[in-house]
């Protein structure tokens, strides 16, 4: 567990690690960065670097010890349905979240297409925020996927957004994240891309959290959008 400098979510919890690339989402992967460094710290939970994808059953037991309720990144540096994470952990996990649901737990995938073909096998309890990450038309489908589950609250983060998302079936989502890329090769984002999103996610009674500008300096970007911020959260969540 670790306290979050993410907008969106308060702690992060991780029961797995490593992940490989499958989009241009991927290309400068904040995780990869920050599990090199974890490793050349000596941190043995990320010993085996990024390309190798490791369960960690003992983190398991870590929600059970939180004495307040929380909002919980699930997976900040993994891949929950990644297709090396046995489907029977990932039911552990699923598991430890059914069983507290004072948490609010945010999982977010790229991998829609394995999500969909186990979430029959999964408990959807409402405290489990499902989402996919979609970042540019090629990847539109993950919307469809995500739709298709049996999360009761399903969510979009359109981050790094790396180009136009027009047109997009939002009937069966609860939330839209969009932000822009951050780091010293980050792709520019357009501010008519944002406005696009934002206009579908109100034509649609959908939640729109704009998270960051992102660029070389994201603070100094910042995280406004035509001078005001946007925090919305699904079914008027304000814990954060």
């Amino acid at each position: 567990m670790a306290q979050s400098s993410i907008e969106w979510t308060e702690l992060t919890w991780n029961p797995t690690t490593g992940c490989s690339k499958v989009s241009s989402g991927c290309k400068n992967c904040y995780a990869e960065v920050m599990t090199r460094r974890l490793e050349a710290m000596g941190v043995a939970k990320y010993q085996d670097g990024f390309g190798k994808v490791r369960t960690h059953p003992a983190t398991l037991n870590t929600p059970y010890t939180w004495r307040k309720p929380k909002v919980v990144f699930v997976n900040s540096m993994s891949d929950l349905f990644h297709k090396d994470v046995p489907t029977t952990f990932i039911q552990q996990v699923f598991k430890v979240m059914n069983d507290n649901q004072q948490h609010i737990f945010q999982v977010l995938t790229k991998r829609s297409e394995r999500l969909l073909e186990i979430e029959g096998d999964l408990n959807w309890t409402s405290n489990i925020w499902m989402g996919v990450s979609v970042e540019d038309e090629k990847v539109l489908d993950r919307i469809d996927h995500l739709s298709g589950t049996g999360a009761m609250i399903k969510f979009l983060s359109c981050e790094p957004l790396l180009g136009p998302l027009p047109n997009m079936r939002l009937d069966q989502i609860d939330w839209v994240i969009v932000g822009g890329e951050s780091g010293h090769k980050a792709r520019k984002m357009k501010e008519s891309w944002v406005l696009d999103i934002q206009e579908q996610c109100t034509a649609s009674q959908v939640a729109f959290f704009f998270k960051q500008w992102g660029g070389k300096n994201k603070k100094k970007a910042g995280r406004l959008l035509k001078g005001q911020t946007y925090d919305e959260m699904p079914n008027d969540v304000n814990t954060i």
